[in-house]
């Protein structure tokens, strides 16, 4: 693992302000299932598991995982939809699931699978019922919707009715919602889902900058890892429930020992390219070869020095997805992975 623990087990990051506070955080559900005539059974499934970390004002974390691994569900402990059943949470020193209307005000919320926008009024009117319930002062609430509006060009949307969005025009238009009050932290879960490319580079610059300009704290669950690479220096990684990794991109490339893969394509067929031990070609298609090489690695002598040996025509990078790093970093040894944690009562 990377060399930026404190000691303890988490990652050290930038000093400032904690902001959020989650401390031995557990979150049990019961389920009911029929086992029989007129018996049931009741089982008890631990989305969360002892979960603790922290993070500092104005950071942009990667909050990374399988599915049900337990990230939406921490999520909405820290928004105050769920109420943690066991452990302490703070986020700005309140406490969500006790506070949730004091703290909907400090807190900005993105879900890419589902809007928070009124589907048959047209955009702007669904900006000006945020404005009336968050009861944004007239100025800030103008100031803040021209400078939002411009930065994700949605200046031509404003009277569409959001059933009519594209994917990522409806995308869009939620982040603007969920800044609209000046939030001290964004959460954002699949913010990039099903965008096209254009589209996610405008989201991704666009939270870049109000990172860095604004000092907005941001949680960010993603299942793209180029996500994670352009926005966030930190990423944390959850496994049924339970933290695993807490560090840098790169350092979690490395414990999972993930790899990249160099497409080349050459003038015309040729025998495996043999770059020794910096990388290995993993499949041969007539002139095109792939290459696996470390993820922590940089591509940059290996193109060089293909440029420099072969016929080259031309060549492209492909990222590992976060799954593929993930479970390398789980399962190493290619083991099933192990059932969520769970108790069952008849």
């Amino acid at each position: 693992m990377s060399d930026t623990s404190d000691g303890t087990g988490r990652a050290s990051h930038p000093a400032g302000e904690v902001f959020i506070e989650v401390d031995e955080v557990e979150k049990v559900f019961e389920v009911r299932r029929k086992t029989g005539f007129l018996k049931r059974e009741r089982r008890q499934v631990r989305a969360v598991d002892a979960l603790s970390f922290t993070v500092a004002r104005g950071e942009m974390v990667g909050y990374i995982g399988p599915n049900g691994a337990g990230k939406s569900t921490t999520i909405k402990m820290l928004t105050g939809i769920l109420t943690p059943s066991g452990g302490r949470l703070r986020v700005a020193g309140i406490d969500p699931a006790r506070e949730r209307t004091r703290l909907a005000h400090r807190i900005g919320v993105v879900f890419g699978q589902r809007t928070t926008l009124w589907w048959d009024l047209p955009l702007i009117d669904s900006y000006r019922l945020t404005h009336r319930m968050y009861r944004i002062p007239d100025a800030r609430y103008r100031e803040n919707l021209d400078r939002l509006v411009e930065l994700l060009s949605l200046e031509s949307l404003l009277d569409v009715p959001v059933r009519q969005l594209s994917l990522g025009q409806r995308m869009r238009g939620d982040i603007v919602a969920a800044l609209l009050h000046d939030p001290d932290v964004l959460y954002l879960d699949e913010p990039t889902i099903g965008l096209d490319v254009i589209s996610k580079a405008k989201v991704r610059d666009f939270l870049r900058e109000l990172n860095t300009e604004r000092g907005t704290t941001v949680l960010l669950t993603t299942h793209d890892l180029q996500d994670i690479e352009q926005l966030c220096s930190r990423v944390m990684v959850i496994d049924h429930g339970r933290l695993v990794y807490d560090g840098p991109l790169a350092g979690l490339h490395e414990v999972g020992e993930s790899e990249r893969t160099l497409v080349v394509d050459l003038e015309r067929e040729l025998p495996p390219i043999d770059m020794g031990a910096s990388a290995r070609v993993v499949k041969v298609e007539g002139p095109r070869q792939w290459l696996a090489f470390p993820a922590s690695e940089s591509a940059a002598p290996l193109v060089a020095r293909i440029a420099a040996e072969y016929p080259l025509l031309d060549l492209s990078v492909r990222e590992p997805d976060i799954e593929t790093v993930i479970a390398a970093m789980l399962y190493p040894t290619g083991d099933t992975p192990r059932p969520p944690s769970e108790r069952t009562t008849a």
